[in-house]
């Protein structure tokens, strides 16, 4: 079997997902045309609840995700839902006080929580400059700037490198900093970097002002050397103050997640040099990942593995869908069959198991054999279009450029 033979119907099957299910899923159930915006919740056979509060993140996610449709196809549907979404942050997440982006509102669009997650405001830049790559409204650029601008001024530590995790409404120090309830409580964390360096990688892709570069250089750096453990090939989820690590978590989607997002930033930076290490540190992710956690047998990629040793064997969306464009990136590397049997695998597993071919978009778990995990949501304050969309893309890019000139 040739290589076009292989990609030529993931490549398919992504883009059939991508504009039968993803895109109408989320432009028609998750819409909330009451109240203004997108519901904040909706369970797992598309009943929406309109008493829930709605998430910045939830938001930024929606606006990114059909942004990046919009741009790639004009289709006045998700021109519609991109703009839905770009006006709804600005007029209810957006603080005209204290600039930022607001965590949460209530259904009604009210202030619930003011405080300034990092995180929320990286978000906030990636889905800004994508609306902007897409339609041009200059706007967009220039808040992703304001937010820029926010981050660098009042959340990064100039003694230690890192940004910490969150200021309160007015960009006072606050005590509780945790993303969720799940997280530490710890001044700097994987995730909060991990997602500036998508949003600034973005950013400094569009935009003429130097600083941005700089500073995706300096986080690019700092992921490298000291949030990734060169030695295991795993992330470090968290650390205090002076970047001592402070959790033995392994995070298997996150590894593989960053893994093709270091490369993505490199290649905005242009240095020769940091691309070498980012795509050497890239197939040391995914090789580590493969040997600990991925699925050999079924396919897919588990939780993590505890702190204590245990295994999570459960496999949620996300995971999958970064699993994919993983190992497609370490074998647009490596060119070892390994990594593109894996992003294939995990591809059929996705097919069989994680989306719904019922009710719609994908099960937020799954068992390790595919069963879903009854009563859990598929709109919630994390549970999003970003992860799938942005993998359909990326297969749909990804194997198009693997493929032979003259088979496609």
């Amino acid at each position: 079997m040739t290589i076009a033979d292989r990609l030529g119907p993931l490549r398919a099957a992504a883009e059939h997902e991508l504009r039968e299910d993803i895109l109408p899923y989320w432009a028609t159930t998750a819409v909330d045309r009451r109240q203004g915006g997108f519901f904040g919740a909706v369970s797992v056979d598309g009943r929406p609840d309109p008493s829930a509060g709605k998430g910045g993140v939830l938001n930024a996610r929606i606006l990114w995700t059909f942004s990046a449709a919009l741009r790639r196809r004009p289709e006045p549907l998700y021109r519609e839902m991109a703009d839905r979404a770009f006006d709804y942050l600005l007029e209810h997440f957006w603080d005209p006080e204290h600039s930022g982006l607001y965590w949460e509102v209530d259904h009604l669009g009210r202030m619930l929580q003011g405080r300034k997650q990092t995180y929320g405001q990286a978000f906030g830049i990636y889905a800004l400059v994508e609306y902007f790559r897409a339609t041009g409204v200059r706007d967009a650029l220039d808040r992703a700037m304001r937010l820029f601008e926010d981050i660098e001024t009042h959340a990064l530590d100039p003694s230690n490198g890192g940004y910490w995790e969150a200021r309160g409404r007015d960009w006072q120090p606050i005590d509780d900093i945790r993303l969720s309830d799940l997280d530490l409580n710890a001044p700097f964390s994987m995730n909060n970097h991990v997602h500036l360096l998508e949003a600034y990688t973005t950013l400094a892709l569009v935009c003429e002002d130097p600083r941005p570069r700089a500073r995706l250089r300096a986080l690019l750096e700092l992921m490298l050397d000291r949030i990734l453990d060169a030695q295991s090939g795993h992330l470090i989820l968290f650390f205090d103050e002076h970047w001592r690590p402070m959790s033995g978590v392994i995070s298997y989607g996150h590894d593989i997640e960053t893994s093709w997002l270091i490369c993505e930033a490199a290649g905005v930076v242009g240095d020769p040099t940091l691309t070498s290490r980012a795509q050497a540190a890239a197939v040391k992710m995914a090789d580590a990942v493969l040997a600990d956690g991925y699925d050999a047998e079924l396919g897919g990629v588990y939780t993590e593995r505890t702190a204590e040793g245990y295994l999570k064997t459960d496999k949620e969306w996300w995971p999958q869908a970064e699993a994919v464009v993983g190992y497609l990136n370490a074998y647009q590397i490596s060119g070892r069959e390994e990594h593109l049997a894996a992003a294939i695998k995990t591809w059929d597993f996705i097919d069989a198991f994680v989306i719904d071919r019922r009710d719609g978009e994908w099960y937020t778990y799954v068992s390790r054999e595919g069963v879903a995990a009854p009563g859990l949501t598929k709109v919630d304050f994390w549970k999003c279009p970003y992860h799938d969309a942005r993998a359909m893309l990326e297969i749909m890019e990804r194997t198009h450029q693997l493929e032979p000139a003259g088979s496609r």
